[in-house]
């Protein structure tokens, strides 16, 4: 993302974060992005540098006045008045909000931690089945359908939030079901300037060996960290650890490639 991308987004989140975000608020943003995804000429009118901003705001009102909140339409004329490169970009920008507002109520509830697991574990029981992550992600198939699937899947095992998100991440009309969780993960972090440990493990940790292990990965990157743990018995020992963009390697089979390396 540009520089000038990022201000924008950073401009609508602190709008959104001054107003009063809620899952309602966030059902009403999503509703009006898939309204605008089906209508070319109308998000090319609220995108149109050439035409001045008060006429844009007009149409935000005429389209959603009265149909949503008044917070949903203040956050969607925000969106429209700032200049964003494609329409693709407008859309974005206000999906983003829809899960922030979902994330932001989640933290003032205090189930931020709690969602940011649920939404890491619903990630991995799909990627760990492939008929079940080709059947989420089946875009000829009615999406009412791939949510009823990944309904009968978590069903009431995780909280609203995560459910509305794990919903919503199927409508994703760019990314994978996968990456659209990933990206919602991010986006839960950077709620609370934290950075994502991803630790690889042969067994399951302890808690006390979990917050050992957050405890150093948060000096390490010189922030505090949200940490999600894998079990994976084909780790030979010790922890493989993704942490942004860098791998540390702490396992057996990390030190034996490591030796074959520096031999070859």
């Amino acid at each position: 993302m540009s520089g000038n991308a990022e201000a924008r987004q950073s401009a609508l989140d602190r709008f959104l974060d001054a107003a009063r975000p809620s899952a309602a608020l966030s059902e009403e943003l999503f509703a009006a992005v898939d309204a605008l995804s089906g209508s070319p000429s109308l998000r090319r009118a609220l995108t149109d540098q050439g035409t001045p901003v008060a006429a844009r705001l007009n149409v935000v009102r005429t389209l959603f006045g009265g149909r949503v909140s008044a917070d949903a339409v203040a956050v969607i004329e925000e969106a429209v008045k700032l200049p964003w490169a494609t329409t693709g970009a407008l859309l974005a920008g206000i999906e983003r909000q829809g899960v922030r507002a979902i994330l932001l109520e989640a933290d003032a509830q205090g189930r931020l931690d709690a969602v940011e697991d649920e939404l890491f574990k619903v990630g991995r029981v799909v990627a760990a089945n492939p008929e079940l992550r080709r059947a989420v992600g089946e875009r000829r198939v009615a999406l009412a359908g791939r949510q009823r699937l990944l309904d009968d899947v978590i069903g009431a095992k995780v909280l609203p939030a995560t459910r509305a998100l794990a919903r919503r991440a199927v409508v994703a009309r760019q990314d994978s079901f996968e990456s659209t969780l990933d990206s919602y993960l991010k986006t839960a972090a950077a709620l609370r300037n934290r950075g994502i440990a991803t630790v690889e493990v042969a067994r399951p940790l302890s808690a006390e060996q979990e917050a050992r292990l957050r405890a150093a990965l948060s000096r390490q990157a010189g922030r505090e960290v949200t940490l999600h743990v894998i079990v994976n018995p084909a780790v030979l020992g010790g922890v493989r650890v993704s942490l942004g963009d860098e791998v540390i390697e702490g396992t057996v089979a990390g030190r034996l490639s490591d030796v074959r390396r520096k031999l070859s």
